[in-house]
């Protein structure tokens, strides 16, 4: 009995890891973040805040990647990042001298993103590539129920819209070949 559970454990940890290994992988590389428009934060360092951002914005995209079909690898370059909102000394709000800075979102300070990617197939050829700069000037229309207690909430839904719309016959083409035939 012992053997057969054990077997059946190493055939569900194989399945699970051959389905890990065929997934669309992501590679994001972040060109000269220092020098990105704002990617600044209202109460943590500034370098430990951008990395929290870039794995934020790693973790989501690769989530967004299962969409597309296995075996591809979607890379990127982020050339500049624009946070929505704008950080200000809580002293300028009224919060006093002693606050921490805080990040104050309005309609005109919009997300953006600017980056190059391209999606290759399994042997390395390129099957879609593009230079994109990414700004959503709805981002507050577009509040989303599913993103509301997230981070980078605007950010992420932009990302969103945009892989859906720049993906989406790979994205159909991984559905159909998913879909399972009756006999």
């Amino acid at each position: 009995m012992k053997i057969l559970i054990g077997l059946i454990i190493s055939a569900m940890t194989l399945g699970i890891s051959s389905q890990v290994v065929a997934q669309t992988e992501v590679e994001i590389e972040w060109v000269k973040p220092e020098k990105y428009r704002d990617v600044r934060s209202s109460n943590e360092s500034r370098k430990r805040f951008r990395e929290n951002t870039f794995e934020h914005i790693n973790e989501y995209m690769n989530k967004l990647a299962l969409a597309l079909p296995d075996n591809n690898k979607l890379l990127i370059k982020v050339s500049d990042l624009d946070l929505a909102g704008r950080v200000l000394p809580a002293s300028f709000i009224g919060l006093g001298t002693g606050g921490a800075d805080v990040r104050v979102v309005k309609s005109i300070d919009i997300p953006r993103i600017n980056f190059s990617y391209q999606l290759l197939d399994s042997s390395g050829q390129v099957l879609q590539e593009a230079e994109v700069e990414l700004k959503d000037m709805s981002f507050l229309d577009r509040s989303k129920h599913s993103f509301r207690n997230e981070a980078l909430r605007y950010e992420k839904n932009m990302l969103k819209r945009w892989f859906n719309q720049e993906f989406d016959s790979q994205i159909a083409q991984k559905s159909v070949n998913e879909e399972p035939v009756n006999s």
